[in-house]
């Protein structure tokens, strides 16, 4: 088995564990991007109020809506990510060492290539992933208010008034409404301005190697040897890196999240985006800078807590793998 599709295998097993633990602040902190409201219009709940609010007046499973196609896009998302990333980085390390050869540089990996290789990796990611994401986010936005609000059909038989109501909002339904409005290309809705989100995972995977490398070396030098890395450092390292990530490239995140959401058809125009720049334009216009940072501290919490898990997750489950590769192997040669 390559190295890339162990990485590939253990990044999207890792991905699902950390999106389980963490998908309530997660569901929250979609709602809370995608609320249109000025901070004057309305008092902006925090993150412990709103998920009490959830739960009383929508209930537990409000808080894993759209669960199943969210693991089902982590997966596909880490997995694809961790692959991609892999060969280009073995690729890039391959070429590093060519060029210590030649006498230039000292064979590591620089942080521009280690930039380019998350940012060609997310890219690929992000044009194969984005349907996923589009329905997460319609289920993840759809509260019980909104089925209250939809029309309910009376029909009549023997004299008998039957109101039928609407169906469950599964992910079919979700399907069938995001085709419904904007046909094929609704599933990409969103898609721009997460393709500028690739420095995201970029930013976070620089700062995350290059600590990691920082410690090995420090370690090595010690003589207490160059992998001797802890799973609790891994996910510190993973915490810090996602940190940093996070704050710089959120309002990319609440644009995507406005346009994947439900428009709602009708209602006050200035809460309608017919695309990224139209989104940026209305939000600083109607709700201020304030706008592009609604929610950071919950996704902060969120994101730091699911990117430590599963950088720690990840790790352990590739040594695991390569132990039992490892073991396999012996025990083949000897027989």
């Amino acid at each position: 088995m390559s190295d890339a599709l162990i990485c590939g295998i253990a990044g999207a097993g890792a991905g699902i564990i950390a999106q389980l633990i963490t998908y309530p602040l997660d569901t929250v902190n979609t709602r809370q991007r995608t609320d249109r409201n000025s901070k004057k219009m309305k008092k902006t709940l925090g993150t412990i109020e709103q998920i009490c609010q959830v739960v009383k007046q929508e209930g537990w499973d409000r808080l894993y809506g759209g669960l199943a196609p969210s693991l089902v896009g982590t997966a596909a998302s880490q997995g694809v990510y961790y692959y991609f990333y892999q060969i280009l980085r073995n690729r890039a390390e391959t070429d590093a060492l060519v060029r210590k050869k030649n006498g230039i540089g000292d064979g590591s990996v620089g942080m521009f290539s280690s930039l380019l290789v998350a940012a060609l990796s997310g890219c690929v990611n992000v044009l194969l992933t984005n349907p996923i994401w589009v329905v997460v986010t319609r289920m993840q936005t759809h509260s019980r208010k909104d089925k209250d609000n939809h029309p309910k059909l009376e029909a009549s038989h023997d004299e008998i008034s039957v109101v039928v109501e609407p169906p469950p909002y599964g992910t079919s339904h979700t399907i069938q409404e995001v085709y419904g409005e904007d046909g094929i290309s609704g599933f990409w809705n969103g898609v721009f301005p997460t393709l500028f989100m690739v420095s995201n995972p970029s930013i976070q995977f620089m700062l995350y190697e290059t600590l990691l490398k920082k410690i090995r070396k420090r370690r090595a030098s010690s003589n207490k040897g160059a992998n001797d890395v802890t799973a609790l450092e891994i996910f510190l390292l993973g915490a810090v890196a996602k940190l940093g990530a996070t704050v710089v490239t959120y309002p990319l995140l609440v644009i995507k999240s406005r346009l994947q959401a439900k428009q709602d058809i009708g209602a006050d125009k200035r809460h309608q985006y017919k695309g990224t720049l139209d989104a940026l334009m209305k939000i600083i216009r109607y709700e201020g800078f304030h706008g592009f940072y609604k929610g950071m501290g919950t996704k902060i919490v969120q994101s730091v807590l699911a990117a430590a898990i599963l950088f720690m997750v990840k790790e352990e489950l590739v040594k695991c793998a390569r132990w039992l590769l490892t073991g396999r192997s012996a025990a083949n040669a000897i027989r």
